[in-house]
């Protein structure tokens, strides 16, 4: 049974989640300039850029200084892998996170002790807010591993005094026996793997009323609202967003909760977070910018003004919530994800709203960016029906109507394919893959092109 969407979940940190904003944003500026005095301590990258914008001592710095102090990306861990950034002595590392990194190249973040007691700290937060407490069971379906989901709400349930199942990804048929068998109100995994779940689970003749679950976790990839509805039907629960990545800390930045009418409250008194343009200039709330992380309590690898490539809104705290952190919308996509179509800037999140809109669509898709001709490029959507069998004439009324929405969305045509059920690949671990490049040779999908 779903939970209401008028319950209001406890506070596991009142001091924190709750706190004064004034009272908060005077710990953030102390934190911020102990970070700075760390990094010009230890003499590195960091602490080169910041002497050259003309920062000689933590006094130096206010919150409001940060849009002129240098920035981090991605290409900056690259350059420097594996631990060049590294702040704490190699001796304080008790593990290791990251991931393959776009192409391949890996990023390897260094934790110390501290950073998993705070990553624990922030996690238990999250789950709380999704309505967790110390007598749920929590079923973790996330992949373990150097990826930090799997362990990052298994440090959390713990933290929170939950029991935890890490089942990691894969085994569909064991999770639902698990699911079943142990009554775990909670489901934490990607979103994508929540609709194969649900798949499952219809096919397996249970309905969503036969397992306990009340709320789910989900988050990895982008999703919107569209499929929280599908994963809300399949699986009887309330769907909530997490937003995490292991260069910050790991899931637990930021977490939708019960009452933040559909954002994520950022765990500010530990992440400091901007929204800028493309030219790095701080953008208004409520406008689309690129997310920067100041991790201000980070031992192993802190990092100044992180641009994480990931596109967001940010607001304040909710209206009437006991909750004043600020927030952050769902992921609207990433910078190095958006595509332009004969001039149109288009994100695949837009391309799902339009897709997922229409209940006749099964939440598969793959967006194909076809550039074998760089003189024309197009948009190809490959599609599958909700229903297990379509006739030729209802599939191409649903293609027909599917061009003609993204056309109305988007401003630009698409060459929209429907599938046959199971036409779409689909992945049991890991994100699923929900944008190709189609440069030349094989289409990215049987049955497209």
């Amino acid at each position: 049974m779903t939970v209401e969407r008028s319950v209001v979940p406890h506070l596991v940190d009142p001091d924190a989640e709750g706190a004064n904003p004034e009272r908060r944003r005077e710990l953030q500026q102390h934190r911020l300039r102990g970070l700075v005095d760390r990094l010009l301590a230890a003499d590195g990258v960091q602490a080169e850029r910041l002497r050259a914008a003309g920062v000689r001592q933590g006094a130096d710095v206010t919150l409001r200084d940060l849009p002129r102090l240098p920035t981090l990306s991605k290409p900056d861990l690259w350059e420097h892998y594996p631990f060049g950034l590294r702040l704490a002595p190699e001796t304080d590392i008790v593990c290791v996170h990251g991931s393959s990194g776009t192409g391949g190249r890996p990023t390897l973040i260094p934790y110390t002790a501290h950073d998993l007691e705070v990553w624990a700290q922030v996690m238990a937060r999250a789950l709380g807010g999704a309505g967790a407490t110390r007598t749920s069971v929590v079923h973790c379906a996330y992949g373990y591993g150097l990826f930090t989901g799997g362990l990052g709400i298994h440090h959390g349930a713990i933290r929170l005094g939950a029991t935890v199942v890490p089942m990691s990804g894969g085994m569909t048929d064991r999770q639902l026996r698990l699911l079943l068998d142990l009554r775990a109100d909670v489901l934490c995994c990607t979103p994508s793997y929540a609709v194969h779940l649900g798949e499952a689970l219809r096919a397996a003749g249970i309905e969503p009323d036969e397992l306990a679950l009340r709320t789910g976790v989900f988050g990895a990839e982008p999703w919107t609202d569209g499929m929280r509805a599908q994963i809300e039907q399949s699986l009887g629960l309330r769907a909530l967003d997490i937003y995490g990545l292991s260069e910050v800390i790991g899931p637990g930045v930021a977490c939708e909760s019960l009452d933040s009418d559909g954002m994520l409250n950022v765990a500010e008194d530990h992440f400091y977070v901007e929204a800028v343009d493309d030219e790095g200039r701080p953008v208004p709330d409520g406008a689309p910018g690129e997310l920067v992380f100041t991790t201000l309590t980070k031992t192993g690898m802190p990092l100044l003004r992180y641009r994480t490539g990931d596109i967001a809104r940010l607001a304040g705290p909710a209206p009437g919530s006991p909750r004043t952190l600020r927030r952050m919308s769902k992921l609207l996509g990433r910078r190095d994800d958006m595509l332009v179509v004969r001039g149109v800037n288009v994100f695949p999140s837009e391309i799902e709203a339009v897709l997922l809109a229409d209940e006749r669509v099964a939440p598969h898709y793959l967006v194909v960016e076809d550039r074998r001709d760089p003189a024309r490029p197009e948009l190809r959507i490959a599609v599958e029906p909700f229903a297990e069998s379509v006739a030729v004439d209802e599939a191409e009324t649903l293609r027909h109507d599917l061009v003609g929405a993204l056309r109305a969305r988007l401003g630009i045509g698409c060459a929209v394919t429907v599938l046959p059920p199971g036409g779409v690949p689909r992945s049991e671990t890991g994100k699923a893959r929900r944008l190709a490049r189609w440069t030349g040779g094989e289409p990215p999908v049987r049955g497209l092109g």
